[in-house]
């Protein structure tokens, strides 16, 4: 018996022996690591002595022993870590399917990534330049920040950026209380002033007819509020230039107060300037005259600010300077990584990069504040969002890329039950709160609401947009659907089913609910709500559309058709005759019409594949065949068949229209119908009301918890 217990003795001290040698580097045994802001790289990564930096736990998860088949979770205690660099992460740092790796929050803890700087100490601007250029009424209201402190910081600069513009690392922004504040402009907020003509009063004709000024020309402005800025060398402009749906950022190159005439720095913008659109100065001092507004003086590193009126029983709210230009986590072909109830906020860059690899989740975290997009995902296969909030974005939500269109393979790549607010602060025209291009990706259970342009944006083929409360949406813009995609005729497969688009906005043409432009095509539009929406569903000259069992209340119309691939004007014939064509020419044909064999109806007006092509005068264009429309509920205006439209080109069959066709309480978002009502004898189908947008699970609740603590604090 003793030599036994000599035996096991001897046994534990191996063990315990080689479990220290773990603490020297070499591999170790045990799945759980965690770091902390008072934590030390010279520590071990345990509970007790954590580690300090996310890069020494990513280094011990490499050298870990997985043998086992364990999954290993490195656990991030509560505070901020301040980042100015990414968090790289390669295959070596890759899980497997049973044995994931997770980057987590500690239970109960509020762990915030954090591209900024905490600004302290504002003081009263002494200045007395500065204080001449403020005007007289704010001059005891704005204070200044000194970023001397900060060294050698980044802060970025402006550059061109919009509708046509590569997408750029964005200059440093200023948050207070956790939200965005506003660069000193002209007009304020939420206002603008218009062009007011062109130096060459002809201009120049554009697509549709109407005139255009040059763009190395310039335009002539309203008013006089100009000529009392002292520095315009610095000074820009926003516009919705030439078309409500297409704005930018340009600098001021040249501004001639004499003449009202501004001129725009190269490399130019995609259009010209329309009299009467709208646009803005921006980053100009003499212009900080409402709360909230801010301006950064880069050579004297000053930050003048107007604090909004604070209710807060402690005082002045946190106040960050954005800095860093890199996301917070780029993984490269990584596969079966987890990133969990984290809070990433404030940086100039994207929030998250995932490129490659195979099935990583983002998962309960609170995106916000970023000065690009929140997600990124190209490439690989089934990564997903879940259950996340992203809010305050200066481009798209999540930006999602899989999938291969030769093959039409799927890339599986979600995006569900998350609640996207107030994307596209800075670009505004086609960065979505979720953006999906490629084959099979999918959008679930999401709220999407408060944003300038589109909610949801697809390219491609068989994606599935389900389940999603889209409202608020083109606020700032026109011609823009809710959920949007166009001019492609293999776009086929896609499937938008069981949403609620309600109570949009829209300048000029207004907004629509499910928006097929430009003659794509092949969509299924089953089981929606819409709302208090312009044109519901808008087919723009496409065909073979399936609209299905929707329920329309108070729109103008319900459903909207044209046949703009009939017109003969060379901005439509060309679309047809040119564009569609070779989009149709860029895609394996035989395996597109044996997947989706209504295109060979296409033949009538191209000619077969096998030839001879029909083209020049013998081609007439495309007309919008093949569309279905049948057991919807109409209460309101119904249908607009028009512009080389009819209804006689339609297929309609047993529809229900009427003043009163027994929903219940619209007003109180109740849609259920009446058991007398007449849908239900014309066929339609009950809808899954409750199940439609944010679903509650645990990483809500989880993500409900950071929040609350944030408040807290």
């Amino acid at each position: 018996m003793p030599d036994r217990l000599t035996k096991r003795r001897r046994t534990s001290i191996a063990a315990w022996l080689a479990m220290l040698a773990g603490f020297a580097g070499a591999e170790l045994a045990w799945a759980d690591f965690y770091v902390a802001p008072d934590g030390s790289d010279a520590n071990p990564g345990s509970k007790s002595a954590p580690f300090a930096t996310l890069e020494a736990a990513r280094d011990a998860v490499r050298k870990a022993n997985r043998s086992a088949g364990n999954s290993i979770t490195v656990w991030l205690r509560a505070g901020d870590y301040v980042r100015n660099h990414a968090l790289e992460l390669s295959q070596p740092d890759s899980g497997t399917t049973d044995a994931p790796v997770v980057w987590r929050s500690f239970p109960g803890e509020k762990v915030r990534l954090l591209g900024g700087v905490v600004l302290q100490n504002p003081a009263p601007v002494k200045d007395l330049v500065v204080l001449d250029r403020l005007k007289s009424e704010v001059r005891d209201k704005v204070v200044e920040y000194d970023l001397q402190p900060l060294g050698n910081s980044d802060f970025g600069e402006l550059k061109s950026r919009g509708f046509g513009r590569p997408t750029q690392i964005a200059h440093s922004e200023f948050f207070y209380g956790g939200k965005p504040m506003t660069l000193a402009r002209w007009p304020n907020d939420g206002e603008f002033t218009h062009i007011a003509g062109y130096p060459d009063a002809n201009g120049e004709g554009d697509e549709h007819g109407g005139k255009i000024g040059a763009l190395s020309e310039g335009f002539n402005y309203e008013g006089d509020r100009p000529n009392s800025w002292a520095d315009t060398t610095d000074i820009w402009v926003h516009g919705y230039w030439a078309y409500d749906w297409a704005n930018s950022y340009e600098h001021v190159a040249q501004l001639d107060t004499a003449k009202h005439l501004i001129k725009t720095a190269p490399p130019y913008g995609q259009y010209g300037f329309r009299n009467g659109q709208r646009f803005y100065f921006l980053n100009v001092l003499e212009e900080l005259d409402q709360p909230g507004e801010w301006y950064l003086d880069r050579k004297a590193k000053k930050l003048y600010f107007w604090p909004p009126a604070s209710t807060d029983k402690n005082g002045p709210r946190e106040a960050i300077l954005s800095v860093s230009a890199e996301p917070f986590f780029k993984l490269k072909d990584v596969s079966h990584v987890t990133i969990r109830g984290l809070v990433l906020e404030a940086t100039r860059a994207n929030g998250i990069e995932i490129r490659g690899g195979e099935s990583d989740l983002v998962a309960g975290c609170l995106v916000c504040d970023i000065g690009d997009n929140g997600v990124v995902i190209e490439g690989g296969k089934n990564h997903g969002v879940r259950s996340c909030d992203i809010f305050d974005t200066g481009d798209g939500g999540v930006t999602m890329s899989g999938g291969d269109r030769q093959t039409l393979t799927p890339g599986g790549h979600f995006v569900e039950n998350c609640h996207f607010q107030r994307q596209g602060r800075w670009s505004k025209c086609y960065v979505p709160a979720i953006h999906m291009q490629g084959v099979g990706l999918r959008a679930s259970h999401n709220l999407i609401h408060d944003h300038p342009h589109c909610a949801i944006l697809f390219w491609g083929n068989d994606h599935l947009i389900e389940y999603n409360d889209i409202h608020h949406i083109a606020l700032e813009t026109g011609d823009v659907g809710a959920i949007y995609t166009g001019r492609d005729y293999t776009f086929r497969g896609n499937k938008i089913r069981y949403n609620f688009i309600h109570e949009t906005g829209g300048v000029g043409m207004g907004s629509m609910g499910v928006y097929m432009d430009d003659c794509v095509s092949g969509t299924e539009v089953l089981g929606n709500i819409f709302y208090k929406v312009h044109w519901a569903m808008f087919i723009g000259g496409g065909r073979d559309h399936h609209v299905e069992n929707n329920l329309f209340v108070d729109c103008d119309p319900a459903v909207r058709v044209d046949g703009r691939g009939l017109d003969q004007s060379p901005v439509w014939h060309n679309m047809v005759d040119q564009t569609m064509r070779k989009r149709l020419a860029d895609v394996p044909l035989a395996l597109y019409r044996e997947r989706y064999p209504a295109m060979k109806s296409l033949d009538e007006f191209y000619g077969p594949p096998e030839g001879p092509a029909i083209t020049g005068d013998d081609f007439k264009g495309v007309p919008p065949g093949g569309n279905v429309i049948e057991r919807n509920v109409c209460q309101g205006k119904w249908l607009d068949a028009s512009w080389h439209s009819t209804t006689d080109m339609l297929t309609l069959r047993d529809n229900v229209v009427g003043d009163n066709v027994g929903v219940a309480n619209p007003a109180a978002y109740d849609f259920t119908l009446s058991k007398d009502s007449p849908a239900w004898k014309a066929g339609f189908q009950p809808l899954p009301l409750d199940e439609i947008g944010l679903q509650p699970d645990e990483l809500r609740k989880e993500l409900k918890s950071i929040s609350q603590i944030a408040k807290q604090q």
